[in-house]
């Protein structure tokens, strides 16, 4: 794979889970998955190190091959960071989000993000309060719900309860949502390291091969 196309995909994956997991950063904090911003910043720079190497292929420059490989090792040491970050954000994934779920929770009457954070997520993922409906009730004191966790109500009803309400929780929806997203984070940081290793490789090669013409002249 070219070192250039490797740049791209890593650049389109950290979009990808960055715009997945954004809107929910109310259950899980700002500073949770900082990971696919990060692989957005490697995927940059990885375009400017493909060009320096494919310079210094242009050229036969040692010099150039050679610094290209540094720099390609220093971007294979960060993916295979990020494949672990990934992992390990995955297994605390639960925590947080639950954590994040019950601040949210409890803040809703008096806190408009909150409000916001939870219609968009019952409406999105199709649940209702954090393991199911009757989360509500120590909120509204009765059996009513937010209008986001009725999709259908019946000709003629306006209130919302938990009658009509999403019968599944959002806490497990979102966590199998959001801990498949970190998993693949996880196998695409290792995987596209893999391939940088290969490059690295590679380039090495073709740093000796520029060496001995260099010295046979």
């Amino acid at each position: 794979m070219d070192v250039k196309v490797t740049g791209l995909v890593v650049i389109v994956t950290g979009a990808i889970i960055q715009s997945s997991y954004h809107h929910y950063s109310n259950f899980l904090g700002e500073s949770f998955w900082t990971a696919p911003i990060v692989l957005i910043v490697i995927g940059s720079v990885i375009f400017v190190v493909a060009c320096f190497g494919c310079c210094g292929a242009a050229k036969e420059s040692p010099c150039m091959i050679i610094t290209f490989s540094v720099f390609l090792g220093l971007v294979f040491l960060a993916e295979i960071g990020i494949g672990v970050a990934g992992y390990y954000k995955h297994e605390e994934l639960s925590g947080v989000l639950e954590k994040g779920f019950n601040e949210t929770l409890d803040n809703y009457s008096n806190s408009l993000p909150a409000q916001e954070a939870w219609n968009l997520v019952q409406s999105e993922m199709k649940c209702c309060g954090v393991n199911g409906p009757k989360d509500w009730e120590p909120i509204f004191k009765n059996d009513t719900v937010p209008k986001s966790c009725c999709h259908e109500l019946p000709i003629g009803t306006n209130k919302c309860t938990r009658k009509h309400a999403d019968p599944e929780g959002c806490f497990p929806k979102l966590s199998a949502f959001l801990g498949s997203k970190s998993l693949i984070l996880a196998g695409i940081g290792v995987g596209l390291a893999a391939v940088q290793l290969v490059a690295v490789l590679l380039a090495c090669c073709l740093y000796g091969s520029f060496r001995r013409q260099y010295e046979t002249v």
